[in-house]
């Protein structure tokens, strides 16, 4: 009874610590999902802020948020280029570790454009403008670089092998088609090997020729019919006074 007791107690609690960390794991899933909503979000909003100093205004501002936008589109193109790339070609990878180097350098200058959007002295960032486009082509050429490089290797596999699909097809296809590629030779050489593979049968003997059946002659009716043959021994003679 005791034994059944505490077997008992200890699946109760192995049910309740799965039930707990299966909780647990739900709320970090849908705490992830919520973070990457609002990561979403808030990406979304300051793009549209940066598109929207970029065209509404003139002067620093504008080129200071244009050249940020510039940047985070090359960005965070090219990071999604090679993250799926990298899935199905494992050489990707490497990219993807040059990229995060990359990454890092293109962090750090959207954390200065976004300083010197606060700036109060408008021509010592206008001076500073030359160089942070010069910083900006640089890191953006670069992730085109990678992205477009990703892209044609992807677009190059792709074409090597619809290339060897289509040749296998046409290949297959024709000989689908070409129902006459068998000579009569090879055809009667298959047939020769079957017979041999088939057990010897002794020749049968034809029957004999039926000889025909003499049907019995018919003889016409005599004129005048032959006299009564004589009674055999075994026969009883007729009385006289049966007769007449």
């Amino acid at each position: 009874m005791e034994a059944a007791l505490i077997i008992f107690a200890l699946m109760l609690l192995a049910f309740v610590g799965l039930g707990a960390y299966l909780t647990v794991k739900a709320v970090g899933a849908a705490k992830r999902g919520v973070e990457r909503t609002v990561v979403q979000a808030r990406r979304t909003v300051e793009d549209t802020t940066l598109r929207a100093k970029s065209l509404g205004q003139i002067g620093v501002v504008s080129a200071l948020a244009q050249l940020r936008l510039d940047l985070r589109t090359s960005m965070r193109a090219t990071q999604q280029a090679l993250s799926e790339g990298a899935r199905t070609d494992a050489s990707l990878r490497e990219s993807l570790g040059l990229f995060e180097r990359l990454s890092a350098h293109g962090q750090e200058l959207d954390a200065e454009l976004k300083r010197l959007e606060q700036e109060p002295d408008r021509r010592r960032t206008a001076e500073l403008l030359p160089e942070l486009r010069e910083r900006t082509a640089q890191i953006t050429k670069a992730a085109d670089s990678l992205r477009w490089a990703a892209r044609d290797r992807a677009r190059r596999f792709a074409e090597d092998d619809l290339s060897a699909l289509s040749e296998q097809i046409e290949m297959e296809s024709g000989a689908l088609r070409d129902w006459s590629r068998e000579s009569v030779d090879d055809l009667a050489a298959a047939a020769a090997a079957w017979d041999a593979t088939q057990p010897a049968t002794p020749p049968q003997t034809p029957p004999a020729a039926q000889q025909p059946q003499q049907q019995p002659q018919q003889r016409p009716a005599a004129l005048n019919p032959a006299p009564p043959a004589t009674p055999y021994p075994w026969q009883k003679t007729p009385r006289p006074e049966s007769a007449g």
